[in-house]
């Protein structure tokens, strides 16, 4: 219910507006406009959290055309706390107006947040330092906390995610330098088409990438 009316206040916003874009959003799917460049909008990821009072919720902004590797401007927004990342395909991303970047070399145990799938336990028992795993309930975010290294990845290993939910937080990783891909390791694309779901794994690098892809498989 929460998620319908925000997405109606971002749909309503966005007509006043007069701007020549379209729209495809969780909900109300794609709504063509006319326009060559396509608003896609979550507005709010972590609805859970939301209702729960549980401060790690965020609404979710890209601006592409017809896939996930067109997306050209991506910004996600932590709703309580205000923390703000903008990214713009080629000129990096910015957390706060301050130019962040995902480590290179990380050291010691690989501080992980996942959602597993159906046969999840089983892939558990095989990832590395197991007493390192967060779950936080928002994807965006998640993905966000890989780019400037909070977390050294996210797993999401069942094909669950849509292109609405991870469209802005995967330009943010790639501009931050970090890695996104779907669970067997190739590079993450989709349709912008919100019936699509995709597992990911976001990293801070290669070198984490290849360590998890040995064990998720």
């Amino acid at each position: 219910y929460i998620d319908k009316i925000t997405e109606n206040i971002a749909i309503k916003y966005v007509k006043k507006s007069n701007l020549a874009v379209n729209i495809l959003s969780e909900e109300a799917g794609f709504l063509d406009f006319g326009g060559e460049y396509t608003l896609i909008i979550d507005p709010i990821d972590g609805t859970r959290n939301a209702v729960r009072g549980i401060p790690f919720y965020a609404t979710s902004i890209a601006v592409g055309k017809d896939t996930l590797n067109s997306v050209e401007y991506g910004i996600v927004m932590n709703i309580p706390t205000g923390d703000t990342y903008i990214a713009e395909k080629g000129e990096g991303v910015y957390l706060n107006n301050r130019r962040i970047s995902a480590p290179q070399h990380v050291s010691g145990k690989i501080l992980s947040s996942l959602i597993l799938g159906e046969s999840g336990d089983k892939r558990m028992k095989n990832l590395p330092y197991m007493d390192n795993i967060r779950s936080f309930g928002a994807a965006s975010l998640e993905m966000c906390l890989v780019a400037h290294g909070a977390i050294d990845c996210f797993l999401c290993l069942k094909k669950h995610l849509r292109i609405t939910d991870i469209a802005a937080a995967t330009l943010i990783v790639r501009e931050a330098h970090g890695v996104v891909c779907d669970r067997k390791g190739r590079e993450l694309n989709m349709p912008s088409d919100v019936l699509e779901r995709v597992s990911v794994i976001a990293s801070v690098n290669k070198e984490i990438l290849s360590r998890l892809l040995t064990t998720v498989d």
